[in-house]
């Protein structure tokens, strides 16, 4: 923070703690002039607070403050606030694109006549570099030695180019690979629930908020801290100074009663809270968790929760601070004062969690009985589609004649695996996983894993062979404690190395399969599954042969790895044959409550936080040993680079921007069903050699085997505009039965990768248009899939409606977001991919305006429909005429030179 407002309201006051004085700005004296603020939900009243610290009279207002204020009243509002977070975290798939823009950014204010010292952060940045491990080895005690060497290997490039950045760039820090996962590392060690900074010789204390480059930012919110996922453009404007524009959210109140019952977990608990609130329909909501089950229910836990509101589709998922979280502080090796300055503070504001606390006033309020919450998976395709462990086998048998394809004649077939001793059928485990901040930044699910895995180590049991196990952990504090509970031994046993710090699998980072397993899989049509301890389970995600994925507790993946399929009822068949020859079941080697918190309490200490992040920041050799170029305020771009080019962002940029204008006779690139993710839109997992980015890679002398990961390729705009919508398993409805990024160039009718066939547009002077279904771009807060959408050439998307983040890309993009009118879609419309469409009323842009379609179909018929702009703010119609967020910006650091 450098700067605060000017306070018109009189509302600052000062607070001692250990003899250190700290200014705020006080809610309850706001109160006074703005109307009781008293029920508010703390979630807004962290809104409330920034708007008062940074009320300047213009960029944000006193209005501004009552709007905030006056939403008590209704429990919702129409209104919108600016909002600048304290910090920003990123991790490297999000994050290097995010410094090459930066970098850009600095050669483009030079272009402009300005200086590029304009261009750094001005609020605190972490980028944890977490998203590039892979399980290349598994099963073996050196799997995590030899994966970081590999990491390395594929990835020093781009390292060194982080390395340079924070050289370069003021206010930045790197967490450096195999530290841990960042959200754990910011669980763990970066957020502080109370931030402070010093302002013009005095200091300040105020809410740690955050936003953050990847969707699942929100798992801070389970120890009391407001952030959430954005794109890496709007990630990039607030590192910048803008401050971002919200309407002031409806708050959904989720009452917790009750305790979990004997052999239910977090992982259950989230599953079904992801359920409910997905029926529920809370996207673009905040959620904000309340009851007398937060009375004990761990930061841990609410942790997990938190983590999964994109699954939920909340903006967030709020905990407010309380007792527990400030143990937690402390078990975490916060600074005592800092946790003294956390309760003090927010006890002042009125927003800390106690018996006397009010309860808030809720947009509307869901309860929930934890009582209830039974063992369970989510699969095969998303987080929300739970399934009781107990009905998990035959559900699996109706999506596998169903959803998954599958003729009944052939489920029961198995056909041999070349080189082995043993087949392979419809539904057998493959993969299975203890992955993802969600699960192991919690210590319970781990050690009941760990515990799992002792009982069956000392039965005899091993996983099948045809179970890719693996073990990566959110940070190197769990390896510390399963070490002390004598845990890791038992995993190792059961092919649960560690394989990295890092996502992994979680993200598609599983890694190959044998070859013959893939063989066996592709050349039957044999539908593989995977058990991963992750978050999200979209098709196509976790690997290219696996088409069903269950999200299960830790526990429950060592179970399935001993199982080896999803065919048999894991609650009442053996898992496998003890060493005399006896039926081993679930409940012979399920742990009891009272087991897991022992171990939990005697093995996680302190110490161990302090010691490990007391060297975050340093890295391993390899990371020491990186070549860096310093003292170089621009990048040196190599033209010979396959990970790190100079995007054409602002290429031929003026100093005013143009007018808008009409979209006419533009053709359509894909036609889309409901829920395409960004996964489908821009894959981060591995690049076919026949794609058009696997084309490119090898025409660049790059080898197959090195091709790395579309992620890992985000600094490059020429590879990723070649995997925009090129995900194996989207499918083109302009193409019936075709599978994968392709489409068909009109009028002659030719088709081609998606790619192509827009460079053919383009050459064309054609303008692109996509359209989707419900909740387009829902998933991962994906920056490439908006900036590879605009690289194509389209200029529009018309959808029945958008999740949150990525249509807030869109308009960063300069990427016009449509929507259909309540009851018309794609298919009453009957649209093939024929058309011509025009949309026009786009020279004058308002917020939430209308806008006309018109359909010229192929036999000259014409239809009009009236679409909803959702360019939301007049930021967003700012961001827009300028052709998108960064063009606005450095253009505005110009004027500001």
């Amino acid at each position: 923070m450098k700067s605060v407002g000017q306070d018109k309201l009189g509302v600052g006051r000062t607070l001692d703690v250990d003899g250190k004085t700290y200014r705020y700005f006080s809610l309850p004296e706001a109160g006074r002039s703005l109307g009781d603020v008293s029920r508010l939900p703390v979630s807004l009243k962290v809104l409330l607070e920034n708007v008062l610290r940074f009320e300047d009279g213009a960029s944000y207002t006193t209005e501004d403050a009552q709007s905030v204020a006056d939403w008590v009243k209704a429990g919702t509002s129409t209104k919108e606030v600016p909002f600048k977070p304290a910090r920003i975290l990123m991790q490297d798939f999000t994050g290097v694109p995010a410094v090459v823009d930066l970098a850009a950014m600095r050669d483009g204010i030079v272009s402009l006549g300005g200086d590029v010292e304009k261009v750094n952060p001005l609020v605190p940045v972490d980028l944890v570099i977490d998203h590039s491990v892979m399980v290349d080895v598994f099963g073996s005690k050196d799997a995590l030695e030899r994966n970081v060497e590999i990491e390395f290997e594929r990835n020093g490039e781009r390292y060194a180019f982080l390395r340079w950045g924070q050289e370069a760039f003021e206010n930045f820090r790197v967490v450096p690979p195999g530290a841990g996962i960042c959200h754990q590392v910011n669980l763990e060690y970066l957020a502080q629930a109370v931030w402070t900074a010093r302002v013009g010789g005095q200091d300040y204390a105020y809410p740690d908020t955050l936003f953050g480059t990847d969707s699942h930012t929100t798992m801070v919110n389970g120890m009391g801290v407001l952030g959430w996922g954005v794109g890496g453009i709007e990630a990039e404007a607030a590192m910048l100074g803008q401050p971002i524009a919200m309407l002031i959210p409806d708050v959904i109140g989720v009452r917790l009663d009750g305790r979990l019952p004997e052999g239910a977990t977090a992982t259950d608990l989230v599953l079904t809270i992801t359920q409910m609130l997905r029926k529920e329909g809370v996207v673009g909501k905040f959620v904000e968790f309340f009851g007398p089950a937060l009375d004990h229910l761990p930061v841990a836990d609410r942790a997990t929760i938190a983590n999964m509101a994109p699954e939920y589709g909340a903006t967030c998922g709020f905990f407010p601070v309380d007792a527990l979280t400030l143990d937690y502080l402390r078990q975490t090796g916060r600074d005592e004062h800092r946790v003294k300055l956390t309760e003090a503070y927010l006890k002042a504001q009125g927003m800390f969690r106690e018996e006397s606390s009010p309860e808030p006033v809720f947009t509307k309020v869901l309860t929930l009985d934890l009582a209830t919450i039974v063992p369970s998976l989510a699969g095969p395709k998303r987080p929300q589609d739970r399934v009781d462990l107990t009905k998990a086998a035959p559900a699996f048998e109706t999506e596998l004649t169903g959803s998954l394809g599958v003729k009944p004649e052939v489920v029961e077939q198995r056909f041999p695996v070349a080189g082995t001793d043993y087949d392979l059928g419809q539904g057998d485990v493959v993969i299975a996983a203890i992955t993802s901040c969600t699960n192991t930044s919690n210590p319970a699910v781990l050690v009941a894993a760990g515990l799992v895995a002792r009982k069956a180590h000392a039965l005899g049991l091993k996983p099948k062979p045809w179970v890719k196990t693996s073990l990566a952990p959110g940070s190197q504090v769990v390896t510390d404690y399963l070490d002390k509970a004598g845990l890791s031994k038992d995993l190792d046993a059961l092919g649960f190395e560690t394989v990295g710090y890092g996502c992994t699998t979680c993200i598609g980072n599983s890694g190959p399969l044998a070859q013959p397993i893939v063989d066996a899989i592709e050349n039957n049509g044999l539908v593989a599954t995977s058990v991963l301890s992750g978050n999200r389970n979209f098709e196509g995600r976790i690997s290219p042969n696996v088409r069903a994925n269950y999200l299960a507790s830790p526990p429950l993946v060592v179970a399935y790895a001993l199982l080896g399929t999803m065919r048999k009822d894991i609650t009442t068949e053996a898992i496998g044959t003890s060493k005399d020859g006896q039926p081993v079941y679930l409940r012979d080697i399920w742990p009891t409550a009272k087991e897991v918190a022992e171990l939990v309490a005697s093995s996680v200490t302190r110490a161990d936080f302090v010691e490990r992040y007391g060297h975050v920041t340093e890295g391993t050799h390899q990371w020491q040993a990186l070549d860096v170029a310093s003292d170089a305020r621009r990048f040196a771009w190599s033209a010979g680079s396959t990970y790190i080019q100079q995007p054409p962002y602002f290429e031929g940029l003026t100093k005013e921007p143009g007018r808008t204008s009409d979209i006419v006779n533009a053709r359509i690139l894909a036609l889309l069903a409901d829920n395409v993710t960004t996964d489908h839109i821009s894959p981060a997992g591995s690049i076919k050699p026949s794609s058009p980015a696997g084309r490119f890679l090898s025409e660049h002398q790059v080898a197959v085997a090195d091709y790395n990961s579309y992620g890992s390729r985000r600094g490059n705009d020429r590879v990723m505009v070649r995997g925009t919508f090129a995900n194996i398993r989207i499918r083109n409805e302009m193409l019936p039965g075709i599978e994968g990024g392709m489409s068909k160039h009109l009028p002659d009718g030719e088709v081609g990768a998606i790619y192509d066939v827009a460079e053919r547009y383009k050459a064309e002077g054609v303008p692109l248009i996509v359209i989707g279904g419900k909740e387009y771009g829902m998933g991962s807060s994906r920056d490439w899939a908006a900036k590879g959408t605009k690289l194509l050439g389209i200029k529009a998307v018309i959808a029945e409606s958008f999740e949150r983040i990525h249509r807030s890309n869109l308009v960063g993009m300069g990427v016009l977001p449509l929507v259909f009118p309540e009851g018309v879609n794609r298919k009453t419309l009957k649209l093939d991919g024929t058309e011509t469409l025009s949309i026009t009323g786009l020279t004058e842009i308002t917020p939430r305006m209308n806008a006309t379609l018109t359909i010229t179909r192929a036999d000259g018929s014409t239809e009009d429909v009236t679409l909803l702009c959702r360019i939301d703010t007049l930021d967003e119609v700012n961001y827009y005429r300028h052709g998108g967020i960064l063009p606005y910006v450095l253009r505005g650091m110009t004027e500001a030179a």
